[in-house]
């Protein structure tokens, strides 16, 4: 960077005026006067993505037992896998509302109203790939809207939510792969 550049984009703030202001309002935590975004609202956004996230969370996990058929065994061995991941997205996200001072609603009551995706079993298994691969399609959307709306007013919250949307991409290559694999597309 020129000095001219650097000039015109001035450092933060100097090291004083730092320590300062880490010192003041403890019991905010994380949230410091430079955070961009709203709270209130932020917390309200990420309850209805672990909402999304725990009802992936269980229907891949329905589908990994109760799916049948000749090939079944591998394609339930992939549904296991992306409850896994599902459930470390709900994590990450439920301590980041923590970490925003908010409580993670983790109240089964209403899940599916908070949700963004549904919790459809599906009854046969490119049924079941199907509803998966509309879930995935459902979250991609989703979070590369909340993505553009984070910006820069929360960089901890986009990047979390682009490495959850790296993964559902991925979910969501699956199931297309899936679903072509059987017949379903």
């Amino acid at each position: 960077m020129s000095k001219e550049s650097a000039s015109r984009k001035p450092f933060l703030s100097d090291i004083t005026t730092l320590r300062e202001r880490a010192r003041t309002n403890l019991s905010e935590g994380v949230v410091t006067k430079t955070y961009g975004g709203d709270v209130k609202n932020t917390i309200e956004i990420l309850q209805s993505v672990l909402a999304t996230e725990i009802v992936c969370v269980l229907r891949y996990t329905m589908h990994s037992i109760t799916a049948t058929g000749i090939s079944s065994e591998a394609i339930k061995a992939e549904f296991a896998q992306h409850a896994k991941e599902e459930q470390a997205h709900a994590m990450a996200v439920a301590e980041r509302i923590d970490q925003l001072g908010g409580k993670p609603n983790l109240n089964p009551e209403g899940l599916a109203t908070r949700s963004a995706s549904q919790y459809a079993e599906g009854e046969t298994l490119a049924d079941m790939i199907k509803e998966n691969l509309i879930a995935e399609r459902i979250a991609v959307d989703h979070y590369r809207e909340l993505i553009r709306y984070f910006g820069d007013d929360d960089p901890t919250t986009r990047v979390m939510l682009e490495g959850i949307l790296t993964v559902e991409e991925e979910h969501a290559t699956d199931m297309q792969d899936l679903l072509q694999a059987h017949g379903g597309g």
